[in-house]
């Protein structure tokens, strides 16, 4: 019975240890159609319980010799492959692709202000309303010295008090109006912060230093805990304005900023050469005397006037290669320009283009990368 069994797909082959390997094994050709069904024939009439109780040991005896030989030999000829496996995305990670890739990412805080703002309106509250208490400990040396609160001690409330609160009240109206007030001079809202509050603080240590040392000189303490607490905010003010590029999370609000074109007073100083000394101004050319005069009536030609040397700065056309902005000394657009048309520029400042417009506005084209020149 063993002998007749030629089918590989009989249920013994099923369990043989060729399959068995995690490997892809090439099995012969299929028999012809009437090959087939002698085939199915003689499966049908095999009778599997008495090769099952014939065959002592493993199932795959049953199998012919010829096709476990093959099976064996195509199996050691292939070598089992594995698929690399690309390791998955965790649910962190698409957000820093997306940063890596130029994607801003947002910046949260309360209401229309950061965090940062937040922390300096609450420094300068607590500043402003403890500057109308007294400076000093005992009334008679307020009425000695005149006035009870900074804002009635002459000057002094303009730099100790006044400065911080424009400031405060700038960064305020920036975020309700941004196209308002940019700048106080050539410097930034947040350039003036930092320094209204660093002189503000300068201010105040000095009255503290004073008090200070006077007390240890003559044991005269004059300052009441205004001043102390004043020197703790403002310093906190400080922290808030000039060190908050460098501190976390405070940082954030000076990172993916737009770049702005500086103040002129702001810019890089022009270089200076020495201005080149003539030689005229020194010698006297003598008159000269043509030996050979010319004829009466002949014609005389005049001397063309030599051309004149061209400029440093010669204006020239030049192409965008897509739409970018021109700006004016603010930083605000004035009109744009693009690969469709050539633009005028009339000086070449190196980092930027001085670029006129046909109806004669003129701004500044800060991206002069990729620029071609006409």
């Amino acid at each position: 019975m063993t002998d007749q069994k030629t089918n590989p797909e009989s249920p013994d082959d099923a369990g043989s240890p060729v399959e068995d390997l995690d490997v892809t094994v090439v099995r012969a050709p299929e028999a012809a159609p009437h090959e087939t069904s002698t085939l199915d024939m003689e499966t049908q009439a095999y009778d599997f319980s008495t090769d099952a109780a014939d065959a002592p040991g493993s199932p795959a005896e049953a199998v012919p010799a010829s096709v476990d030989h093959d099976a064996a030999d195509t199996a050691a000829d292939v070598e089992p492959q594995v698929a690399p496996v690309e390791p998955q995305p965790s649910p962190d990670e698409p957000a820093t692709v997306e940063a890596s890739e130029g994607h801003i990412p947002p910046q949260y805080g309360i209401g229309p202000f950061s965090l940062r703002e937040i922390s300096l309106l609450g420094v300068w509250v607590l500043a402003f309303l403890f500057s109308f208490f007294p400076l000093y400990a005992d009334n008679q040396y307020t009425s000695l010295l005149g006035g009870t609160s900074v804002w009635t001690s002459g000057i002094d409330w303009v730099l100790a008090i006044g400065a911080p609160t424009v400031a405060v009240f700038l960064i305020t109206l920036r975020r309700f109006s941004p196209d308002g007030i940019r700048r106080v001079g050539s410097l930034g809202i947040d350039q003036f912060a930092s320094v209204a509050f660093a002189v503000s603080a300068v201010v105040w240590l000095s009255w503290l230093w004073t008090n200070i040392a006077r007390g240890v000189a003559v044991g005269v303490w004059l300052s009441s805990w205004v001043v102390w607490v004043e020197v703790l905010l403002m310093a906190a003010g400080v922290v808030l304005t000039v060190l908050a590029p460098f501190i976390p999370p405070f940082h954030e609000d000076f990172l993916h900023r737009a770049e702005t074109l500086s103040h002129r007073v702001a810019r890089r100083a022009r270089p200076v050469v020495a201005r080149p000394i003539s030689d005229a101004r020194y010698t006297m050319a003598a008159p000269s005397v043509d030996p050979d005069p010319a004829p009466y009536g002949d014609p005389i030609d005049d001397d063309e006037p030599a051309p004149a040397a061209a400029s440093a700065q010669q204006a020239f056309w030049a192409l965008a290669p897509v739409e970018r902005d021109v700006v004016d000394e603010s930083g605000a657009p004035v009109f744009r320009i693009g690969p469709t048309a050539w633009a005028l520029v009339i000086e070449d400042r190196g980092d930027s283009f001085v670029v006129r417009h046909e109806d004669g506005r003129i701004g500044y084209l800060m991206d002069v990368s990729g620029v071609t020149r006409g």
